[in-house]
């Protein structure tokens, strides 16, 4: 086997091994409900952190745009769901709101 490939693998298992022991650890036990919670918005947030830094700076000229564009989104989302729908809309009514 090449060196490269060897080590490949070796950082492979390297960084699987912590991100799998959590789960096996976790999946056998009755979690509360207040923890099974936070775990559930963990990608909320996550997406949240990765997302609204981007809302500034995406339209420097019009910070307006984005922000209505997200708020469409993040309204939509919270009371009807779904992922299409309010990135779709957010995209449009930031285009609407940049060209006016």
């Amino acid at each position: 086997m090449n060196d490269n490939f060897k080590l490949i693998l070796l950082m492979m298992i390297v960084t699987y091994i912590p991100r799998l022991l959590p789960f096996l650890i976790i999946s056998t036990k009755n979690l509360p409900k207040g923890i099974l919670r936070f775990l559930m918005l963990i990608p909320y947030t996550t997406l949240g952190a990765l997302i609204i830094p981007d809302v500034f700076s995406a339209t420097p000229d019009k910070p307006l745009a984005g922000l209505a564009g997200i708020g469409f989104a993040m309204i939509y989302a919270w009371h009807k769901g779904g992922i299409i729908v309010p990135v779709i809309g957010s995209i449009f009514i930031t285009l609407i709101i940049f060209m006016v």
